[in-house]
């Protein structure tokens, strides 16, 4: 891997560009957030080249890399002149975007990716890079999704599933400090889940619901007590679809906040994002920040 600058912090932000406009958006977003966490931004364009060099010449190489280093500088002008304090790097990579990323990434850094790339699908959905990123990242990773230049709701929402999203929650609360807005807990469960026919469904229900709802409790009390000058509310809602739920509810957020769930895939090549991050990761209204579910504790306030 080469770099143009240097390698990042640790604790960078970090975020891919390819030439696409959503890419743009989303370094600019990833510098606002950097600003915010009063860490560096670290641009990534990850070219490929060694994954292609057996089917391109030299002197398209060498194109390649001069097109990559002139978009990283473009971006990184763009970055200044928008916020003329912040400290970015630039790094051109040998390597496809995906295992760019990562590696940018490490063990601590942020990642954020846009919500769609050159590959021409629909505006609404995520492109594969987006998505092989937030499937393997073993750091938390930003979509950012909603319409440039939204007003500022002063909301963050996190879903909660069940109690090992309290590292989930952690991780919103400091995210709404941060922005000096109210925190929002939505544990949202499917009673066609929940119960194992619809015979014993009405018997069931609310016993059914007062489960979920204690769940929320248990992990809304510690964020009381760890975030006293937070403002926190926590619902619990039922529905037929989970994530139709939180797509609705990021329409009043600045942003998301999930616990990636990761499954190996069927043929056990790689992670994928389980049905209910897809959908949300492809449909929400804001930027969606994934936490890992295992490794470090992210959401922890050292």
């Amino acid at each position: 891997m080469e770099s143009t600058i240097r390698t990042p912090d640790t604790s960078s932000v970090i975020v891919g560009v390819d030439g696409s406009e959503s890419a743009r958006h989303a370094a600019l977003w990833a510098a606002g957030e950097a600003v915010r966490r009063s860490r560096p931004l670290h641009i990534v364009y990850g070219a490929n080249t060694d994954g292609r060099a057996l089917y391109l010449s030299v002197e398209t190489i060498e194109r390649v890399r001069a097109a990559g280093r002139e978009l990283l500088d473009e971006t990184a002008r763009a970055v200044a002149a928008e916020y003329p304090g912040l400290h970015v790097t630039t790094e051109f990579s040998r390597a496809d975007a995906v295992t760019s990323l990562h590696r940018a990434g490490g063990l601590r850094g942020t990642i954020v990716v846009g919500s769609r790339g050159l590959g021409g699908f629909d505006s609404l959905m995520l492109g594969s890079v987006g998505l092989d990123t937030a499937a393997g990242a073993r750091t938390p990773v930003i979509v950012v999704r909603g319409a440039d230049g939204t007003e500022e709701r002063g909301t963050v929402l996190a879903a909660v599933r069940d109690e090992h999203d309290l590292v989930c929650a952690r991780y919103a609360a400091r995210e709404a400090e941060l922005r000096k807005a109210s925190l929002r807990l939505l544990h949202v469960w499917n009673i066609l889940q929940s119960v194992g026919n619809v015979v014993t469904m009405l018997d069931d229900a609310d016993a059914i619901a007062g489960e979920h709802s204690a769940v929320l409790e248990a992990v809304t009390d510690v964020v009381h007590e760890e975030f006293p000058e937070q403002t926190v509310e926590g619902n619990a809602e039922k529905s037929v679809s989970v994530a139709g739920v939180l797509v609705e509810a990021s329409r009043h957020a600045d942003l998301l906040v999930m616990g990636g769930r990761r499954a190996p895939t069927p043929l056990g090549f790689g992670r994928s994002l389980g049905r209910a991050t897809h959908s949300v990761l492809h449909h929400a209204h804001c930027p969606v920040l994934l936490i890992p579910r295992a490794g470090t504790d992210f959401g922890s306030r050292a």
